[in-house]
């Protein structure tokens, strides 16, 4: 009998306090972003880890234009064979997801035929073809970083806000139009590994070992660090808040001045980025650097410096190793096919795009609409620029046009806040999945990004049976073994008071995650499969880690001594904090 999580709870059709949309509020291609109703009961959702701390109302614009358009645009424009895109439903503040499957074989037939030429192509030029979009997508950010919205008119704000969120939106039609195709060579790869009998969670090392935006941006980091320990700065790093540390290394004078001109130099380059993804509520590293300043305290802390070039040159080995021990196993037939799918995968690199896409699109393309948002609050005398991200699209865009004032919203805005605020410290409880539990998940998009399989379904199955759980099974996503502190993260707001060495529990990383890899032990996700971004930065990384683990935030408790087994995909807590 199947398993079914309720969603009575979260059955409304208030979006937030005082806000029902109408019909046109936004547009879909295949099925709309809403709220739960009891029908969805029948379908098989997953809290999306992506936004641990919840989505503003501005917020869940991404889910429109992301989630509902973006997946479906480009999942039936490609088209994809078995699937339209996600769709998406709110509890709460918190997303949860779940794909539009194709239910007829005819029809999947039909959609791979008009596939084939399609892929064809898109593999053949994908370096010419993610270089335009790219290019597409930095010409629109060199065009709002150009802006100053604190001398803007209101009219001028609304322009640009109108235009930042056509720019966001035409960002997500890119990420996923590349996604897709990507995923789709990766898993016809997958699915000829398994059919040779190879081990196919060996297929990730046959693609790692390739540096990306992201990995530069960490090495910028710790160029940064070895500066300050050069000036001997170390001390001041060590006993001073890290929300304190640029005022009090501005006030130094000195060698502390002159690091902060390096520091700020630093974030014109990379400090566009925020501690999550896709999340208007999220300021940069240049509105609060405290995150970035706070990892370099926390690198200073370590007793060694990351060496990425070791890092690189074992990954690299640990790719060809298990690259001839596949082909080892092969005829000479099944080699050659093995070869072109190995060539084909690593020009079209799924993993190394999935984290260099994050440095132009994920981090930084809702910045724009933030910054719009804020400086039409402070202009139509809102009580904070935050107050902005609590209006949804038609009432920010009707102050901003003149047609609604700020002081008619003010109540509103503050019931909303305090939702934001009930809803967020719900997280931790929230359920992993609701809906009806399947016996097992075929889709290899949500196995091999997601992480929901049978070890994920298992632990979310047995949740609640034993609460004296000591030892968790998930995917073996990193080799090695690792022991140490564990570390809860439901979020990354604090994620730069990681220690050297703890091990890092949480739902799934993204990529403003990555810089902790430089100093942790291990690692353990609830969720994520292969082509996760912790899996991926693990193994670059050298870093011990098991994702999909199911229920790593629930059974694991701050403090914990934890041991990681990479190999073995299994986390066994060793003593209770």
């Amino acid at each position: 009998m199947a398993t079914i999580v309720s969603v009575d709870e979260f059955v409304t059709d208030e979006w937030y306090p005082g806000f029902k949309p109408a019909f046109e509020h936004a547009p879909y291609y295949v099925e709309p972003f809403r709220t739960f109703n009891k029908e969805d009961e029948k379908r098989f959702w997953f809290l999306d880890f992506h936004w641990p701390r919840g989505l503003t109302p501005l917020g869940l614009i991404w889910n429109e234009d992301g989630y509902n358009w973006g997946t479906q645009f480009a999942a039936e424009n490609l088209p994809l064979p078995p699937g339209r895109g996600l769709v998406s439903r709110i509890a709460g503040i918190h997303t949860y997801a779940s794909p539009i499957d194709v239910q007829s074989p005819y029809e999947i037939g039909e959609r791979a035929q008009r596939m084939g030429p399609r892929l064809g192509e898109f593999l053949a030029n994908f370096d010419e073809i993610w270089a335009s979009r790219r290019d597409e997508v930095e010409r629109g950010w060199q065009h709002f970083v150009a802006m100053d919205p604190a001398n803007m008119s209101l009219p001028e704000l609304s322009t640009m806000l109108k235009e930042a969120r056509a720019y966001h939106k035409r960002a997500f039609e890119i990420h996923f139009e590349i996604m897709y195709p990507l995923l789709v060579n990766y898993l016809g790869f997958y699915g000829m590994c398994a059919e040779m009998g190879l081990d196919v969670s060996q297929i990730g090392k046959f693609l790692q070992g390739y540096d990306t935006k992201i990995m530069e941006t960490d090495r910028e980091l710790w160029k940064l660090t070895r500066a300050a320990k050069q000036a001997g700065l170390a001390e001041v790093f060590a006993t001073t808040p890290a929300s304190e540390l640029a005022s009090k290394l501005d006030a130094m004078g000195g060698a502390g001045s002159a690091w902060m001109t390096q520091f700020r130099d630093f974030l014109q380059v990379y400090g566009y980025r925020t501690e999550g993804s896709c999340d208007v509520a999220l300021p940069s590293w240049n509105e609060d650097p405290t995150p970035a300043l706070g990892t370099i305290q926390s690198f200073i802390a370590k007793e060694e410096e990351h060496d990425f070039e070791k890092a690189l040159a074992a990954a690299i080995e640990e790719r060809e190793t298990a690259i001839d021990e596949a082909r080892s196993k092969l005829t000479a037939e099944e080699q050659t096919a093995f070869d072109a799918g190995v060539a084909s995968c690593q020009a079209a690199n799924f993993p190394w795009w999935q984290d260099d896409h994050n440095y132009y699109i994920d981090l930084k393309v809702s910045l724009p609409m933030r910054w719009a948002a804020r400086a039409i609050a402070e202009k139509t005398g809102a009580d904070q620029p935050d107050d902005g991200l609590f209006l949804f699209w038609p009432e920010l865009t009707a102050v901003a046009d003149g047609e609604k004032s700020m002081d008619s919203l003010k109540s509103i805005v503050k019931a909303r806040h305090d939702y934001f605020d009930y809803w967020h410290e719900r997280r931790p409880s929230m359920p992993k999945v609701l809906g009806t539990i399947p016996e097992a998940v075929t889709d290899p998009v949500l196995i091999e990004i997601f992480g929901l399989n049978q070890h994920f379904l298992t632990a979310i199955q047995a949740a609640g049976s034993d609460s004296d759980v000591k030892t968790l099974t998930g995917v073996p996503a990193s080799k090695g073994k690792a022991r140490g502190r564990a570390r809860v993260f439901n979020n990354a707001d604090n994620l730069h008071t990681l220690e050297p060495g703890d091990i890092l529990v949480c739902e799934s990383t993204s990529p403003n995650w990555t810089p902790a890899f430089a100093k942790i032990a291990g690692c353990v996700c609830d969720g994520g499969g292969m082509l996760s971004h912790a899996a991926i930065v693990g193994r670059e990384y050298g870093v011990p880690t098991v994702t999909a683990v199911g229920l790593g935030t629930v059974v694991i408790a701050e403090g914990d001594e934890v041991e990681v087994d990479g190999d073995t995909g299994t986390v066994t807590v060793i003593k209770k904090a």
